[in-house]
């Protein structure tokens, strides 16, 4: 993402509440946020604005990816296993799923138990469209991650 900008997280969290508020009211049946298409999980207290929007709104949905694998990330796989319904956040690395708490999304070199994206092999036109970073629990292989 050569273009990329990266903005400064004062006043994010009270945004992102505003937003969610307003797309909830919008949509009524429920929404799903992908979180962090560029950028991660910077601290507990955010790990903690994500659980406490999944405890005030139970029609939101989140999924992504994180890198972190310390003190945060095992907040996040937290936030896995207390709102499996609602929350999938994949951790980054070339390893096996376990299917519960720490799920994985690999690179093109991973060789264990995966599924390769179907969006990027042509095999469906969007991420909309298919799904399955959001319901499958085995690794995810990306062919560019």
């Amino acid at each position: 993402m050569p273009f990329a900008h990266r903005f400064d997280t004062v006043g994010l969290m009270e945004k992102i509440e505003s937003d969610i508020e307003f797309f909830l009211a919008k949509h009524k049946k429920g929404i799903m946020v992908r979180l962090h298409v560029l950028g991660d999980f910077y601290s507990t207290e955010y790990v903690l604005f994500w659980e406490r929007m999944l405890l005030n709104h139970p029609k939101l949905a989140i999924f992504g990816f994180t890198a972190r694998e310390d003190k945060i990330g095992r907040a996040v796989n937290l936030l896995n296993i207390r709102f499996s319904d609602r929350c999938v956040i994949r951790t980054s690395s070339n390893k096996e799923s376990d299917g519960i708490s720490k799920i994985y999304a690999a690179n093109e070199s991973f060789e264990g138990k995966s599924f390769t994206c179907p969006e990027q092999t042509g095999k469906v036109k969007s991420c909309a469209d298919c799904g399955l970073c959001w319901t499958a629990p085995k690794t995810v292989r990306f062919l560019s991650h």
